[in-house]
């Protein structure tokens, strides 16, 4: 099973042909600029297209803070993204509560362990659109 490291660098050297599809789902690769370091950081998530844009969640596994990867786009919206063979710049934004309700459960069809997450956490789990640049 790939996972972290190893699972990006596969993506990334194949193409995607290794990585993009991962325990039932598929994912991409994600790079953000660290709001503290200012260094690139690259990670698969999962992710599912939504009309022209891409979906993603800031889960955590349901954890209380969000992950480093959303504080960092926070910080700074413009982000890099690669579904399988396709590299482009994007930019990030979290969806609005409307349309976070019409997407949720198309993001719950790819991972369905996402209602588990929201109902351990008080924290509002956001679903961020990647929309290309």
């Amino acid at each position: 099973m790939l996972f972290g490291e190893e699972h990006t660098r596969k993506y990334r050297e194949t193409g995607g042909e290794v990585g993009h599809d991962w325990q039932g789902t598929q994912t991409l690769l994600l790079t953000t600029k660290g709001r503290k370091s200012g260094e690139l950081r690259e990670l698969p998530l999962i992710y599912a297209p939504w009309e022209d844009t891409y979906l993603i969640v800031a889960s955590k596994g349901g954890a209380d803070a969000p992950p480093a990867w959303y504080l960092n786009l926070e910080a700074d919206p413009e982000v890099e993204v690669q579904v399988k063979e396709d590299r482009f710049k994007a930019k990030a934004r979290v969806a609005t509560p409307e349309e976070k309700a019409a997407m949720w459960p198309t993001m719950t069809k790819e991972w369905p362990a996402y209602d588990d997450y929201q109902k351990k956490t008080d924290r509002e789990i956001p679903i961020v659109v990647l929309e290309r640049a």
